[in-house]
């Protein structure tokens, strides 16, 4: 009746297994680390570069504790900040000898102290949010008014062929502010004008403006809907480029979110080095299209043998390869709609897929279709240097606005070149109009005193259940402990972000989790008061016991879901921990105690009495108690 098969305690056994080996890097504590990554786009890090940032701290003197690549950066752990500070100078002047062309990021930042072997086991700490960790804070305002300003800019291109391919003329076609102006020679015209670009342009609203005998002139003003959608289209825009930039920073679990209509918050727990971030963060990144020069001077340039010939600038390969191209640039960046990753058609290597305007798709027509055999540069700039991406020979024609960049790339180098192309720089201007530097010491400061209330909750707790339910009150409280070890565990496994409301969600779960077993500990009392042996009161205390720790944890998790889906920034961190916190606290509440008790007086077979204190009776001239404290 209470004896749980050997199955049920190995599941138990695994679960603490696991919950130690988990929750173990959280007690180690973060070390100062300097962290390498990529300036720029063209520039990629590999496990061998690890190797290289260790050679140059050795060769100067410092011996860091840990040098590893994790993906898309080289991170060196230290001892202390001086150290840290010392080894960001020596590499910052070993990888970037041209400070006005940095190729490496050097930052400073913190990093987990936990053992190798538990990183081995993919056993890592969980992330700490900014309140906990430290790090800078930024409030963002994006510029609404130039972002419908550029889509005006950019509508004036697509009119102008349209009505060039309608055969209608005009007299211009001019940008006032955030409308568009065009100028007509007569009256059929404006109406002929003004039908085109009504069902062209539909986002747009055309209206004939009375001049009093000055030639006819057609307003186009973004409809209300769409300049909404533009303005929501160029925050969302501006958070997605964003969030490239910082993840080159490396940053665990950065906070970009909006905030209001036109602004963006941005957090970036970990970091020290506020200026490094800032300099990410306002980093711009424009496409060029050129032809290159194939010229028999351009030859002799690219081989170092002769100057650059006039009206051509030189430029690097990914593959470290010179390329001698022209200054005259076909098309911009801003003449991309899209860009995605794919596969040639053809040849099934990895391509980036190009979608270009109205404007663009003419133009890049026309060249191509002069131009085969010939190489077109895809040039990305950032920061006012130039690097090629590719250098394709065009092949035919290319109509329709789509382009392929294709060769000598990787499933992986496709994707982050479409998405460099398509979110490489903002869609409307940024400002921090707000910055905030949190430090390390008053995040150590804010999870003492977090750790505290955590246990002194749990100690306060742990008192009242051993005194009130003796025995009994002793295995709720390692059931409660164990649900803090799975919480934790849990937490850490998922990478989740723990912030100051998580650990007030976590102390929460402690009086939660507790109120399972109190419902189990007095299920149990009144079936002993209704007169049931002990060995079959636990058994029914604790069936009848689940219906209503169901009910109520259900309930509860609905709310938490509720916030889960709905809150946004400190809610969200709370609701993540509180709906775990619920789930662990129903296994280890019912599972883990039951399998105690089960440990403890399952093997009796004569059992009289538990120790789950003194069972009250309503009616002095009962029975004797069946078991007493």
């Amino acid at each position: 009746m209470n004896r749980y098969p050997l199955w049920k305690y190995a599941i138990l056994g695994v679960a603490l297994l696991i919950g130690v080996l988990y929750t173990l890097p959280n007690f180690f504590g973060e070390a100062p680390a300097v962290q390498v990554s990529s300036a720029k786009a063209t520039v990629k890090l590999d496990a061998g570069f690890a190797g290289r940032v260790q050679q140059l701290l050795e060769g100067a003197g410092l011996k860091p504790d840990l040098v590893q690549f994790d993906g898309s950066s080289v991170k060196a752990r230290l001892a202390d900040t001086d150290t840290q500070i010392r080894a960001r100078d020596v590499l910052d002047k070993a990888l970037n000898p041209d400070p006005a062309d940095p190729r490496h990021i050097v930052a400073l930042n913190l990093q987990s102290r936990s053992p190798a072997w538990l990183a081995r086991l993919h056993a890592l700490p969980m992330y700490l949010g900014l309140d906990l960790r430290g790090g800078v804070h930024f409030l963002m305002q994006v510029d609404m008014k130039a972002a419908l300003t550029k889509k005006a800019e950019a509508v004036t291109g697509d009119m102008r062929t349209l009505l060039r391919e309608k055969n209608v003329r005009h007299a211009g076609i001019a940008r006032v502010g955030d409308t568009v102006e065009l100028r007509l020679r007569d009256e059929p015209t404006l109406r002929a004008a003004q039908a085109l670009l009504s069902e062209q342009l539909p986002d747009w609203q055309w209206a004939a403006a009375a001049d009093g005998g000055a030639e006819p002139r057609l307003v186009g003003t973004l409809k209300p809907v769409a300049a909404r959608a533009v303005q929501e289209q160029a925050l969302k825009q501006n958070i997605t480029t964003l969030h490239n930039r910082v993840n080159e920073l490396g940053v665990a679990e950065p906070v970009i979110q909006q905030q209001g209509l036109d602004r963006v918050v941005v957090q970036l727990p970990g970091v020290q080095d506020t200026a490094k971030a800032k300099d990410i963060i306002g980093r711009t990144a424009t496409l060029e299209l050129r032809m290159v020069n194939e010229s028999a001077e351009a030859r002799e340039a690219e081989r170092g043998a002769g100057p650059v010939p006039f009206g051509s600038e030189r430029f690097v390969e990914r593959n470290g390869a010179p390329v001698i191209v022209y200054r005259q640039v076909i098309l911009t960046g801003d003449n991309l709609t899209d860009a995605q990753a794919g596969f040639d058609s053809q040849t099934q290597e990895p391509a980036v897929h190009l979608t270009l305007d109205a404007k663009g798709a003419r133009i890049f027509r026309d060249i191509t279709r002069e131009s085969v055999g010939k190489r077109m540069a895809i040039l990305l700039f950032e920061k006012g240097k130039g690097e090629v991406v590719t250098a394709p020979v065009i092949r035919s024609e290319i109509a329709g606005g789509r382009v392929q960049i294709s060769g000598r790339m990787t499933t992986a180098e496709a994707a982050d070149t479409a998405l460099l192309l398509r979110a490489g720089s903002l869609a409307a201007p940024m400002e921090i109009i707000e910055e905030r530097t949190i430090g390390p010491s008053l995040g150590a400061e804010n999870i003492a005193m977090g750790f505290d209330s955590v246990l002194y909750g749990f100690v306060a707790i742990a008192a009242f259940m051993c005194a009130y339910y003796l025995l009994f009150g002793v295995f709720s409280t390692l059931a409660l402990a164990f649900n803090l070890l799975l919480l934790v565990a849990v937490l850490s496994m998922l990478q989740a972000t723990l912030t100051l409301p998580g650990i007030a969600a976590i102390a929460l779960t402690l009086g939660m989790a507790i109120d399972a077993n109190v419902l189990i500990n007095e299920r149990v009392r009144e079936e002993l008061r209704s007169g049931l042996p002990p060995q079959q009161a636990i058994a029914v205390g604790y069936e009848r016991a689940w219906g209503t720790i169901l009910d109520s944890n259900v309930t509860t998790l609905i709310a938490g879901l509720a916030l889960l889906a709905f809150g946004s920034g400190p809610v969200r961190g709370f609701a993540v921990v509180h709906c775990l916190g619920i789930l662990t606290s129903m296994f280890s509440a019912v599972m883990f105690s039951r399998g105690l008790v089960n440990l403890w007086y399952g093997g009796r077979k004569r059992l009289k009495s538990v120790s789950i204190g003194q069972i009250w009776r309503p009616d002095a001239a009962a029975a004797k108690p069946p078991a007493k404290a």
